[in-house]
């Protein structure tokens, strides 16, 4: 049974060429972190200082591994089409599914 994960995939920009910077500098409302949302086709967004960025995927997957790997494909993919050199990426995943199915529990500081 495939299960829903919010997967945020993390990394820093590195030699990003005046062309890609301009780009990045006008583009930023855009991608504030602000506004960007877990969506199937991944969210991107970044610092003010253009050093960090982060993107976020909803994927429906069998295993929080696959989901790490195929969201770590996708935002390869879109980094190298958009050509944004950084160093290596890095995914976490929360199963929202599981965070669904269990029971609300609340807890409160006296």
């Amino acid at each position: 049974m495939k299960s829903v994960f919010r997967v945020t995939v993390r990394g820093q920009f590195i030699n990003l060429s005046d062309e890609a910077r301009r780009y990045l500098v006008k583009a930023q409302a855009e991608h504030d972190l602000f506004v960007s949302a877990y969506t199937p086709e991944g969210t991107f967004s970044y610092d003010e200082r253009i050093l960090f960025f982060n993107m976020r995927y909803e994927v429906h997957a069998d295993s929080e591994e696959k989901a790490q790997a195929s969201s770590l494909v996708e935002a390869e993919s879109f980094l190298q089409t958009m050509g944004f050199t950084h160093k290596p990426l890095k995914a976490t995943a929360v199963d929202v599914s599981q965070i669904w199915n269990s029971p609300s529990e609340v807890t409160r500081d006296n």
